[in-house]
């Protein structure tokens, strides 16, 4: 007897391709399952291509200027966006990520008005505590010498602001001093820490987590410095006395670029020169 066994049925078209698709967003989901574990900072979203455009970097110069008008209404002397996601980083609970640790308004005749608001990092790290020692040394040593002055005519504000934005802490502080007839001195010292990954963080890396380009970035402040550069020299040959800048100095540099502010919607790098000798200017570089 002959028996004709059946012809064995090939794997259609069909469904190789699905098997192939199936592989394919394995090996896609393992990729970013990856990443997601070893770089937190990616945004999930964003990297298989479906975020909308960052909004840093795009401001209009008129939408610049209004920034810069409205600098001073951002020291308020607490956090924004403290939200209680990082309470598990904190060392006080029932407290912001940043408060206000020391307090102060007072005032004697002919010798020193006062009015200093000094934060503290609430955040359980050393790197954090070397922050909070660094802001005491500097600030309320200051001010506790100041309380101690007689007859020298000191004004001494100290207020800050403090946000969270992409797991970033990022804090702000702007002190004034002005004593006698010397000119007003201004300083503003930033502190920026990564929550997530516990540790300090640079503004070129916030350049790239905010995905803009460091040339771009480094362009904009050579401009901006020039710019005031040369109101600085238009005013001296009218005879005023106006802080000279050095446009060719490293301190411009990225690399170098120390001061800077993260909000939701506007990164502020700040050339504050008060921060090294009596004066109140500073140049906003805002993206």
């Amino acid at each position: 007897m002959n028996v004709t066994l059946p012809e064995k049925e090939g794997i259609k078209k069909g469904q190789i391709i699905l098997y192939v698709s199936i592989i394919l967003v394995c090996i896609v989901c393992v990729i970013v399952a990856f990443y997601v574990q070893f770089y937190a900072r990616i945004d999930l979203v964003s990297f298989i291509g479906l975020g909308s455009e960052s909004t840093y970097g795009n401001k209009t110069e008129d939408e610049t200027v209004t920034l810069e008008s409205e600098f001073n209404n951002l020291f308020i002397n607490g956090t924004n966006n403290d939200n209680g996601e990082n309470n598990n980083k904190k060392q006080e609970q029932g407290k912001d990520l940043v408060y206000t640790g020391y307090q102060q308004k007072e005032s004697k005749l002919n010798s020193y008005n006062l009015e200093v608001n000094i934060p503290h990092i609430n955040v359980d790290n050393e790197i954090t505590d070397g922050y909070n020692s660094e802001i005491e040394n500097i600030f309320l040593t200051l001010a506790n010498n100041v309380l101690q002055s007689e007859n020298s005519n000191i004004i001494y504000t100290v207020d800050y602001v403090a946000n969270v934005q992409d797991g970033i802490l990022s804090l702000m502080i702007r002190a004034s001093l002005k004593e006698g007839s010397n000119a007003q001195k201004v300083i503003i010292q930033t502190y920026n820490y990564d929550l997530r990954n516990n540790k300090e963080i640079t503004l070129q890396e916030v350049l790239k987590i905010e995905k803009l380009d460091e040339q771009d970035v480094q362009n904009r402040i050579n401009t901006k410095v020039q710019e005031e550069e040369q109101k600085a020299e238009d005013l001296q040959s009218l005879g005023y006395n106006i802080y000279s800048r050095d446009v060719n100095s490293d301190i411009y540099k990225l690399e170098n670029s120390t001061e800077f502010y993260l909000t939701p919607d506007s990164l502020y790098i700040i050339y504050a020169y008060g921060n090294e000798t009596n004066t109140s200017e500073m140049d906003l570089v805002i993206l």
